[in-house]
């Protein structure tokens, strides 16, 4: 499950590098790719729960799971002004993106 969590991740990862530069370009950021980034990004969560959950409980994982957790909310956020169209907040675009590639490191290591 941790192998799936991590390719979902990077999936999503992807995604958001495109719409974290057109953010921060301001430019139009798609809604169908915000909505991919963000269902590719949550079933990496369920599945880093779950892998969790069976066993693999190591510290860098869990504190792994909590930075996406915060991530996650801001991507929340991120989305709302995504749907009130208003300008994303940069600051907030450029911290969600590091404590997520942070998460992620940690979940790799985690995983060897």
């Amino acid at each position: 499950m941790l192998n799936v969590s991590a390719v979902l991740f990077a999936v999503a990862a992807l995604g958001g590098l495109v719409l974290g530069v057109s953010g921060l370009r301001q430019r139009n950021m798609p809604m169908w790719l915000s909505i991919i980034h963000g269902l590719v990004a949550a079933a990496g969560l369920v599945t880093l729960i779950i892998g969790i959950v069976q066993g693999a409980a190591g510290s860098l994982l869990i504190t792994s799971l909590v930075l996406f957790i915060i991530t996650a909310l801001g991507g929340f956020v991120l989305f709302s002004y995504h749907l009130r169209g208003k300008a994303h907040p940069k600051g907030l675009i450029v911290i969600h993106g590091l404590v997520a590639v942070i998460a992620y490191v940690f979940l790799l290591v985690g995983i060897l």
